[in-house]
């Protein structure tokens, strides 16, 4: 669904029709990748943050015309994760990007029991502040950049090597 609106103010500037400038195709697609939801604490967290900030974020959205499509995607093996591109568990994607281009990681006491291996899972940061999942504000201004922010030259890497923490999580739940 597309939002063009014209003759909204008089200011001509064509203001009214931003989403429809910066998001010319009215959508955004927002991936979550993750290994549990299950046992996971991060996983489940970042999942319960991630409902609630579109929760809170869709009326904006819906009044504005553009429309959230929300794929969760349990990456169960090495195959997936080559597929996806995945980085680090969890991770969220808005029309690409990852919303933490850095990627910090400590110990997962869940996912290491879940695989019986000493595995790390991801670290959000957020305004200076180290998290286990990420922050509702910080998802939704994620969401809100992609759709109204100036668009730049999103460049993804050539070469995709699996992370070798990755590698040891799917290890340790094939001997499972």
């Amino acid at each position: 669904m597309k939002s063009k609106q014209t003759g909204c103010c008089s200011c001509s500037s064509g203001c009214c029709n931003e989403v429809n400038i910066n998001n010319e195709k009215g959508k955004i697609v927002i991936d979550f990748l993750y290994l549990d939801l299950t046992t996971c604490d991060r996983c489940q967290g970042t999942d319960k943050n991630l409902e609630e900030a579109l929760k809170d974020v869709s009326n904006v959205l819906e009044t504005t015309g553009v429309e959230v499509e929300v794929n969760k995607v349990n990456v169960i093996n090495e195959e997936l994760a080559l597929k996806y591109r995945f980085k680090s568990s969890p991770t969220i994607r808005v029309n690409g990007r990852d919303i933490q281009l850095d990627i910090k990681e400590s110990l997962c006491k869940c996912c290491g029991d879940l695989c019986g291996e000493d595995v790390d899972c991801r670290v959000w940061v957020y305004q200076g502040k180290e998290y286990d999942s990420p922050p509702k504000a910080m998802i939704i201004e994620s969401i809100l950049k992609e759709v109204y922010g100036t668009k730049d030259t999103f460049v993804e890497e050539d070469e995709y090597i699996l992370p070798e923490n990755l590698k040891k999580f799917y290890a340790g739940m094939k001997k499972q």
